[in-house]
């Protein structure tokens, strides 16, 4: 296979990763005379802060994605191509992708996270991950099709632990996810469901400190465990996972849950390439960066968003690994390589902390702002029109706020339909013909 790029007279930039950062580094150098070339296993960029809501049936998949080639068809030598990157080679500067080999002049790692299972394997296999619009896709399969097999089971302790859902995590995902869930048992379950009135929908949310929302302030974490605990979420904290076996879920404590649908949103571990040295890679699997996000040990090689770990004096452990620092990142390289080009001195990054936002449920939600702390209605209302403003395309904000004011005004999430994969059906068919 061949990446067929054209070569020119332009510098070329690769960048790793649609996310956030490598949005806003590309749209920062449109305009510049570059050749921009972007690398991703998907033909889209996805709004991962609302994948929740794609789970439990609130929003279409459609609206929290976005084509990469729609956005940026204007440019005229901007090129994308969807791949894996395999391996980087520094002293050639090159990649090595699924499709081929491609050079590059500058070359931008954006490449974000992936689960972290904190080397329990096992729960790899039964447990659902919630960091891709396919993830949560499935994860509302899982949810609506075990409500399905609750219904025709006749054993009472199997229908229990279908109707069990555990979420692990309670940082903003695991949060937000447990309100949701508990929001569809409130107003959609039961009128859904009126035959399983025999069985009873847990949903718990298991962390493992002594307090959820870590990173906001011990005000925003006592109010939404309040909130959640007053809309029947089991919250259960100093709580760590060991593993999961016979349909269970299993605790230090030596407890056993019975469930079949455990949500991992627990932490997160940096996606990782070969050809990156040992020497520029910290801790869980960040790329060492300086203050102008250029890769430790490596040049012409720069970093930027999750991926990176870069430090300064009010994060000495690394800046949060939050959309607005790869945003405000990806602006400032940006500006910085055509500082580079031109012989101008560069400017160090520093993070401005905007503040941090999580919602729990209808009229329920906590914001820890620089120069505001609420809860409640506000903080609720300041968590939508944030993220309206984020989210990509009219169409998309358009269709998120529809969907959004018909689920207030109605109590429904109409989007509840199961799919399965097809080639699994024939599957099954195949098997219940042989039986």
């Amino acid at each position: 296979m061949n990446p067929n790029i054209p070569d020119n007279t332009h510098p070329r930039i690769v960048i790793i990763g649609g996310g956030f950062g490598g949005l806003k580094l590309i749209a920062k150098l449109r305009r510049h005379r570059f050749q921009l070339v972007l690398l991703d296993r998907n033909n889209y960029h996805q709004f991962q802060p609302l994948l929740y809501q794609v789970a439990t049936a609130g929003l279409n998949p459609g609206s929290i994605a976005f084509p990469f080639r729609k956005d940026f068809r204007q440019i005229p030598d901007f090129h994308f191509r969807m791949t894996e990157v395999k391996r980087i080679l520094p002293e050639k500067k090159q990649v090595e992708t699924t499709i081929g080999v491609i050079s590059y002049d500058y070359l931008i790692i954006a490449a974000g996270t992936d689960t972290n299972y904190f080397g329990m394997q096992n729960l790899k296999a039964h447990v659902m991950p919630m960091k891709s619009v396919v993830e949560a896709m499935a994860l509302r399969t899982k949810l609506l099709s075990n409500l399905e097999k609750a219904l025709i089971t006749d054993d009472p302790a199997k229908r229990q632990q279908l109707l069990n859902i555990v979420v692990v995590g309670g940082g903003a995902s695991g949060v937000e996810i447990a309100g949701a869930l508990t929001e569809m048992k409130r107003y959609i379950f039961q009128k859904d469901y009126p035959d399983l009135g025999g069985g009873v929908f847990n949903i718990y949310l298991i962390e493992g400190s002594p307090r959820l929302l870590g990173n906001m302030s011990e005000q925003a974490s006592q109010k939404a465990c309040h909130f959640l605990q007053k809309m029947g979420v089991n919250i259960r904290l100093n709580t760590k996972v060991t593993g999961y076996e016979n349909d269970c879920i299993l605790f230090e404590s030596n407890e056993k849950l019975p469930t079949e649908t455990v949500i991992w949103v627990s932490g997160v571990t940096a996606n990782r390439f070969g050809g990156i040295p040992l020497t520029s890679v910290g801790r869980g699997g960040r790329i060492l960066c300086n203050e102008f996000n250029q890769v430790k040990d490596l040049t012409d090689i720069y970093a930027i968003g999750d991926i990176c770990l870069q430090t300064e004096d009010n994060y000495p452990n690394g800046h949060p690994q939050v959309a607005q620092v790869a945003i405000q990142q990806g602006k400032l390289l940006a500006s910085n390589i055509i500082k580079t080009r031109q012989n101008k001195p560069l400017t160090p990054f520093h993070y401005r902390d905007k503040g941090s936002l999580a919602t729990v449920g209808r009229n329920k939600a906590v914001a820890d702002l620089p120069y505001l702390k609420t809860q409640g209605f506000i903080a609720w209302f300041l968590w939508m029109a944030v993220h309206l403003r984020t989210i990509l395309g009219v169409r998309n904000r358009l269709e998120i706020l529809l969907n959004w004011m018909w689920n207030y005004f109605t109590y429904d999430q109409a989007i509840r339909l199961i799919f399965t994969p097809i080639h699994g059906d024939e599957e099954e068919k195949e098997k219940n013909c042989k039986s």
